[in-house]
């Protein structure tokens, strides 16, 4: 039998600079989606990519000295670049599309003659304003407070000859998908698109551009670029091999599929990319997905505004595991969270360390400590268990337990069976609808409830008599790896490394590891091999990680500046003889002490071959201490008008050399050698 067929992408992302949380927070749901379908045995492929044409692009390679090509080589195959991001953060994609591959645009330019052949692309003027980082046009009625409706910035005014796409033609189709298909998820989604866009009226959508030159060229017009979205939103069906000969997949059942996005693209997702299509004669996705965004001291994370946190440092220091755990944990899928370390620190803390790792430790190290490492035969599941679980896990009806005695052993047992066996029927509802937050609120209830259960048998006051609770104790050791085993299948598509590691610890081979493995209780062999591991998630100080991780940013930073600046060279000419006026010479430092209240200023005490000694203060303390310049022989303009400084004045200048190292100012005074007399002009 065939296996099902499931196709899921990211946005292409815009390498305009490195990538930050919010790229990692989209590109990891996708990949928790992706897995999750893989684990339920689909045959899946996974998209994602880089978008790397445009006026932006070609402005900041110009800046860099570079051509844009090389421009976005670096960023998406460079050191830490795209790529490198993604490997870190265990993505499993099965494709990477750049815009720049020449397959993508051989598709992109047969789309767009398609579209113009049938009448759908047509040659006008446009005329209005554009965002040049968002890369959008806008009529002036969108525009809010006379800015970007998107982000906030300043627009231009723009008038070129363009090409325009029927977008209005496709407005009752595009309305009727919208309004009467769960095509956009999660739903709230449609009525910002109906309101905003189709309410409205859409008008139609410039595809090209003249004003700049990087991107695909309109073959038959080749002044022409194809503008962003075309090109962009093509990536999806172009990586498939629709039009091109790289691949050969999209006649083959993998289109259409499913379409994640940040919600600030799901104008162009919803409403251009289903319309674009519709004209191509082409099936639309089967679903949208807007998620929201991450914000940092309330505004959303962007490259441009510079408030953007380090994925990278944030992995090296916590581990990617916890890191993609906490922004699929912390954050409702569809909606807006707000994003800080300490969030991040105390969602380790509680649901990984304190939950998770104590039940797998606590369980583990007893398994070891009363058992040597391995239970006894016939320990495992009863029959009464089974057939708990068996109506659990698929909703037939509601155990009844039996017993009226609240603390009967047996209630606690089938308590904790039915929670853990019915989980997975929970969980891939949660999946399925784009919840990921949920299907993981499932399984911490469920480790919640086996921590519970630790408490309610009390293993360690069994184990003062094992001739008598042997038995009971290793029944409920054996419930507790039975437990972790069902949840840690199902954490799985979260943190795939450390499941792995859990899997090892609780002894449970492959077989017990899959999708239906999860609905059955008792899959775990009762001998199964335990280990007492290393802690998966050990507790973190919230003070030191906080030091130890703003430390670890600064020093990115700083890393990342260049290594020397200096300041330009001035372009303004000054005539010989205004340059003469300037009286410099040689001065030896008599006495220097710093100057009280002032954390820069220091008093020079100098010999300048008058006979009368020169004060001059100079705000050189963070460079130099004081008693290290006494004696030394320095540079200073004498004939600076008096100035007052802390009140007291100060008679010229002394000279120094100044420049900017890894993003931190450094100055050399200038200082000449001793033999030289103090008073000695310079010339």
């Amino acid at each position: 039998m065939e296996k099902k067929k499931f196709y899921i992408t990211t946005p292409i992302y815009y390498p305009s600079d490195k990538l930050h949380i919010g790229h990692t927070y989209c590109t990891v749901a996708t990949d928790t989606l992706a897995r999750y379908h893989r684990l339920r045995g689909e045959d899946v492929m996974f998209l994602t990519g880089t978008d790397e044409h445009g006026q932006k692009i070609e402005t900041k390679a110009r800046e860099a000295g570079v051509t844009p090509k090389e421009f976005v080589d670096n960023i998406v195959e460079g050191d830490r670049g795209v790529k490198d991001l993604w490997k870190l953060m265990n993505i499993s994609n099965d494709r990477f599309i750049r815009t720049t591959d020449d397959y993508h645009v051989e598709s992109v330019q047969k789309i767009f003659k398609k579209m113009y052949d049938k009448g759908d692309i047509y040659k006008g003027t446009y005329k209005g304003k554009y965002c040049t980082p968002c890369e959008s046009f806008w009529t002036e009625s969108q525009l809010v407070d006379g800015k970007c409706p998107d982000c906030g910035r300043e627009v231009q005014d723009a008038e070129e000859e363009a090409y325009f796409f029927r977008l209005s033609k496709y407005a009752d189709q595009v309305r009727d998908l919208l309004e009467n298909t769960d095509f956009l998820q999660p739903r709230s989604r449609v009525h910002e698109m109906v309101k905003n866009f189709l309410d409205p009226g859409l008008e139609d959508l410039c595809v090209s551009r003249t004003s700049f030159s990087w991107g695909i060229p309109v073959d038959f017009d080749p002044k022409h670029v194809v503008y962003v979205w075309v090109d962009a939103l093509s990536n999806y069906i172009t990586a498939l091999g629709y039009d091109n000969d790289r691949y050969h997949d999209y006649d083959k059942g993998w289109w259409p599929g499913v379409n994640i996005v940040g919600k600030e693209i799901v104008r162009f997702h919803s409403i251009i990319w289903p319309a674009m299509l519709m004209s191509l004669g082409e099936p639309v996705p089967k679903h949208v997905f807007g998620h929201g965004w991450l914000l940092l001291d309330g505004g959303k994370m962007s490259k441009s505004k510079g408030n953007v946190v380090d994925p990278y440092i944030l992995a090296e220091k916590f581990g990617v595991d916890a890191l993609r755990f906490f922004l699929m944990r912390t954050f409702p899928f569809g909606s807006d969270g707000n994003f800080s370390n300490e969030l991040l620190i105390q969602t380790i803390n509680t649901d990984l360390a304190n939950d998770l790792g104590n039940l797998v430790s606590r369980t583990t190290a007893m398994v070891g400590k009363y058992f040597g490492g391995a239970l006894p035969a016939g320990c495992g599941a009863t029959e009464m268990e089974k057939e708990t679980a068996r109506s659990a896990a698929s909703r037939a009806s509601t155990m009844c337990f039996g017993s009226d005695d609240p603390n009967d052993p047996v209630l606690f047992d089938l308590d904790l069976v039915s929670k853990a066996a019915g989980l997975r029927f929970d969980y891939e509802e949660d999946m399925e609808t784009f919840a990921p937050h949920k299907a993981l609120d499932e399984i911490f209830k469920v480790i919640q409830r086996a921590n519970k259960y630790i408490d309610e048998n009390a293993p360690w006051a069994l184990a003062k008599d094992m001739e008598t609770n042997g038995k009971r104790l290793a029944h409920v050791l054996y419930n507790l790896l039975e437990a972790t085993r069902i949840c840690g299948i199902l954490l799985t598509p979260f943190m795939p490394e450390s499941c792995e590691k859990l899997f090892a610890q609780i002894g449970a081979p492959a077989e017990s590891r899959t999708w239906d493995a999860a609905a059955e209780w008792g899959a775990l062999p009762e001998t199964a091999a335990v280990t007492k591991g290393e802690n998966l998630f050990p507790r973190l100080d919230m003070d030191k990680a906080l030091e130890e991780l703003e430390a670890a940013e600064a020093a990115a930073k700083k890393a990342a500046l260049p290594a020397v600046e200096v300041e330009p060279q001035l372009t303004e000419k000054v005539d010989f003889d205004t340059f003469c006026k300037s009286d410099f010479r040689a001065v030896k430092v008599k006495a220097c002490d710093a100057v009280k209240k002032s954390e820069k200023l220091l008093r020079f005490t100098l010999d300048d071959g008058t006979g009368v000694d020169r004060q001059i203060l100079s705000g050189i303390h963070k460079w130099y201490e004081p008693e290290d310049l006494v004696g030394k022989t320095l540079i200073a303009i004498v004939n600076l008008p008096p100035r007052k400084m802390m009140g007291l004045e100060s008679n010229g200048m002394l000279i120094s050399a100044v420049h900017t190292e890894h993003g931190e100012e450094c100055l050399h005074l200038i200082m000449v050698d001793d033999s030289i007399p103090a008073g000695a002009k310079l010339c």
